[in-house]
């Protein structure tokens, strides 16, 4: 990490802005490719854990890492910086597009646009975290992990949090055991 450039507080600014104007139903992917292959600020591992440490904390994840990404790069001001500009103008297009959807809602092409949006993000949420799956080392224990994360969130309904908490301890558990 040390041989990378540090990017100045417009830079920083810009690059979130970026993100968030980017990221139609989520910036994740968007936040990930900038990040990592256009900015080189962090390489695959960090942002990998910083993800994790951004959705175990409360608030969204990407905006958690906003916040550690500016700290670590320029401190207080530096997360400030991150978090306005992710925040700004998606806050405004939120707004206006709100208004318009008051407006127009009851229109059947609306609806059906409505629908294709939210495939399109579905289909970014899972093809970034697939891209993050293949380039981490996996040992056969943590498809162990990832397979009963993905079962209690997705066929038992039990929350993130919970998923995690519990989840967590096993797979220090199993790491500490198997290490042994």
């Amino acid at each position: 990490m040390s041989h990378r450039i540090i990017p100045s507080l417009k830079e920083l600014f810009l690059t979130y802005t970026k993100i968030g104007i980017l990221g139609f139903g989520g910036v994740a992917a968007v936040a990930r490719l900038t990040i990592i292959e256009d900015r080189q600020w962090l390489d695959d591992h960090e942002y990998a854990t910083l993800l994790g440490i951004g959705q175990v904390i409360p608030g969204a994840n990407t905006i958690n890492m906003a916040v550690m990404i500016g700290e670590r790069y320029q401190g207080r001001l530096g997360s400030f910086v991150c978090v306005t500009g992710i925040m700004f103008l998606p806050t405004i297009i939120v707004i206006l597009l709100a208004i318009a959807y008051e407006q127009y809602s009851a229109l059947p092409y609306m609806q059906t646009a409505l629908i294709g949006a939210s495939a399109a993000a579905a289909g970014t949420f899972l093809g970034t975290g697939l891209k993050m799956l293949g380039k981490a080392k996996r040992l056969p224990s943590d498809y162990v992990i990832m397979g009963l994360a993905i079962a209690f969130v997705t066929f038992f309904h039990i929350s993130l949090m919970i998923t995690v908490m519990t989840l967590i301890p096993t797979a220090i558990g199993i790491q500490w055991i198997t290490s042994r």
